[in-house]
């Protein structure tokens, strides 16, 4: 009886052990990582009837992320942040025109390959981005409208761990981003903006 006994204990130890990995497995299969992030565009435009070229600032602002694992190597992330950009056509017939500013929300999915091993593990990532172009200040232009677009992103970054839960994080982003945009109704202009995203922050694994 006793020898029953414990064995019924083991084999529910056992399986409370087993409970217990899985649990801890699925709880870090998620991470989110809060970064400030320099968004710099690698402009360069075509531009009918006036020609010359684009200015779009670089910036600055707080970017959020987040991390799905369906293994320990392979993951999805997800980026969303949003920026503002001032815009100008520079050395056309008409000199530079002062094109205001922009928003563009940029939301990033890749696909990653993290190599494992201690607490330094780098990663290597490539996807999709959608860009909504809106918060249009028209400068001094008249009806300028920018179309939304479908670019490609890659990346390469490493995250290090803290300990179990927190870790830093740093992360650059190449979008190959283009639009169409319009000035005045008449002047349309084919736009490259292939920003670098270098970003820098703090991570958590949950």
């Amino acid at each position: 009886m006793r020898s029953i006994f414990l064995g019924v204990l083991l084999i529910a130890s056992s399986f409370q052990l087993l409970a217990q990995e899985e649990t801890n497995a699925s709880s870090s299969k998620w991470q989110a990582r809060l970064r400030v992030l320099t968004v710099m565009p690698d402009e360069s435009a075509t531009i009918d009837v006036i020609g010359g070229d684009v200015d779009i600032s670089t910036t600055v602002v707080p970017e959020l992320d987040f991390t799905y694992f369906f293994t320990e190597n392979i993951a999805a992330e997800l980026i969303l942040g949003t920026t503002k950009h001032k815009v100008k056509a520079i050395n056309t017939a008409a000199g530079d025109i002062d094109l205001g500013s922009v928003w563009l929300l940029p939301p990033t999915l890749t696909a990653q390959y993290h190599f494992t091993g201690g607490a330094f593990k780098p990663y290597l990532g490539a996807g999709v981005n959608y860009t909504f172009f809106y918060g249009i200040d028209e400068g001094d232009a008249d009806d300028l409208e920018y179309d939304n677009s479908v670019g490609f992103a890659v990346q390469g970054g490493f995250d290090y761990a803290l300990n179990d839960k927190w870790f830093l994080n740093l992360d650059v982003k190449k979008l190959f981003l283009s639009t169409d945009v319009t000035v005045n109704g008449a002047v349309g202009a084919d736009v490259t903006i292939d920003p670098w995203l270098i970003g820098a922050g703090v991570g958590m694994k949950f």
